[in-house]
């Protein structure tokens, strides 16, 4: 969540409502499910690690003054590391489709490259898995678990090639994808 909540910032300073209201668009069903606390907790966390910084307090016609935050050159170097390291053995999908999407609102990387560079990931593991299930029995129990890991890195695989049509669609005139 941290990481995430930076990315939004990258593009400019924003209160936790509004991220908030970023973070559960993005989730669509599933944001329902965003404890509203938990982006303030966040941005608390953030600050005290220096990552972001006060940038101004606004003053709202009703309710409490909404503190408006900014990205501090620390916290834009983690959000950069963090949107150029790859997504690890297993990520979780919604995770990785957070990442996308911090990655389209920040500009600070393009959401098809990520992409691909998770399929290229899944694709060298996907054969290693390949190669080990063949060295055992398909009714054994390694062979079973063995395909049990191919078939979940296919269906990441499937959903990788959905992400990559959306974002495909939604890129500006002009940048072709780096799906591939």
């Amino acid at each position: 969540m941290q990481d995430v909540v930076l990315a939004l910032l990258a593009r400019e300073p924003s209160h936790g409502y509004d991220l908030r209201r970023q973070l559960a668009a993005a989730l669509g069903p599933l944001g329902g499910t965003l404890n509203a606390g938990q982006v303030y907790v966040t941005l608390t966390r953030l600050e005290k690690a220096g990552l972001v910084a006060l940038a101004r307090v606004d003053e709202a016609e009703r309710g409490p003054q909404r503190k408006v935050y900014a990205l501090t050159p620390a916290g834009r170097e983690r959000v950069a590391a963090w949107l150029a390291e790859g997504a690890g053995p297993r990520p979780d999908v919604t995770d990785f489709h957070l990442k996308l999407v911090a990655a389209a609102e920040s500009g600070l990387a393009d959401p098809l490259a990520l992409v691909a560079a998770r399929r290229q990931e899944l694709l060298r593991s996907l054969a290693e898995v390949q190669r080990a299930a063949l060295a055992h029995d398909t009714q054994s129990r390694p062979g079973l678990l063995l395909e049990g890991v191919a078939l979940r890195m296919q269906a990441d695989l499937r959903w990788l090639e959905a992400c990559a049509r959306t974002w495909s669609a939604h890129a500006p005139r002009g940048e072709g994808g780096a799906a591939g």
